[in-house]
């Protein structure tokens, strides 16, 4: 396949969404995980609290608990995290709900509802939903959309996997939806392939960009043809000035978010 073929292509699959569905996402900076640190643990109320007392949109990670609920945490594991041990798919939202966050006043796991609840329409979300590539997708998909049926508020949901963001153009093409891309271990040819192969998959409204990799082609040229592009993980203010020239939003924490 030659790469120049790809941008008709791309428009073909992936088509570019309605400018209004999407303007949101460059209208604002999003608190990775929430603004936490300093005691604040990330995708905690807290961090979420402080994120809309300062205005900012919030990003946060959905991982689907035992009993099928959509749980904002992080890894796979509790370990990190928490004082408990274990995957975090091996116990019930009630039990998850019940597990203090590391080094907080009180914060436990939250679920999704709860986010919602909190926020509720307050800031814009991105939400990051987990997946593994050997494992379906459809259930986690369908316990954020649960959630998200009937939701006021401006979100968007994205992923890595590029089933995610196709699951949600298939069942609930009104939910905006991203794919993460990063280039890491793959600026060759196997890799630049791969980035239109996972994007045909996608049809995703934007992107959301590893920083590292900014300026990149394929992101300019995605995003010059009506993707917004959003950056991750914005930790500096060299990075937050990197983001400004070449994304239309970053994704930010610490020295990167001031």
């Amino acid at each position: 396949m030659r790469l120049s073929l790809s941008e008709p292509i791309d428009r073909w699959l992936a088509p570019a969404p309605d400018a209004r569905k999407v303007a949101w996402i460059g209208e604002h900076v999003f608190a990775h995980r929430g603004l936490h640190g300093g005691g604040v643990p990330e995708n905690s109320a807290s961090a979420f609290a402080g994120a809309m007392a300062r205005g900012f949109g919030i990003e946060c990670d959905i991982q689907r608990s035992g009993d099928g609920q959509a749980m904002v945490f992080h890894d796979w594991n509790l370990d990190r995290l928490t004082a408990g041990t274990g995957p975090v798919a091996g116990h019930s939202a009630e039990e998850l709900g019940r597990i203090a966050l590391t080094g907080s006043g009180g914060d436990t796991i939250p679920t999704l509802r709860r986010l919602l609840d909190q926020v509720a329409g307050g800031v814009p979300l991105l939400i990051e939903v987990k997946s593994r590539r050997n494992s379906p997708v459809a259930a986690i998909c369908m316990a954020v959309q649960r959630e998200l049926a009937g939701y006021r508020g401006l979100h968007a949901v994205m992923s890595f996997d590029p089933r995610v963001p196709r699951w949600f153009a298939v069942h609930a093409p009104e939910t905006v939806r991203g794919l993460v891309v990063t280039e890491e271990n793959g600026k060759a040819l196997p890799g630049r392939i791969g980035r239109h192969l996972a994007l045909w998959q996608a049809r995703p409204d934007f992107l959301a960009y590893d920083i590292r990799d900014l300026p990149s082609r394929f992101a300019a040229r995605q995003r010059q043809r009506g993707l917004p592009v959003a950056s991750w993980t914005v930790r500096s203010a060299e990075l937050r000035e990197r983001a400004e020239r070449h994304a239309d939003a970053p994704i930010a924490e610490g020295a990167g978010i001031a």
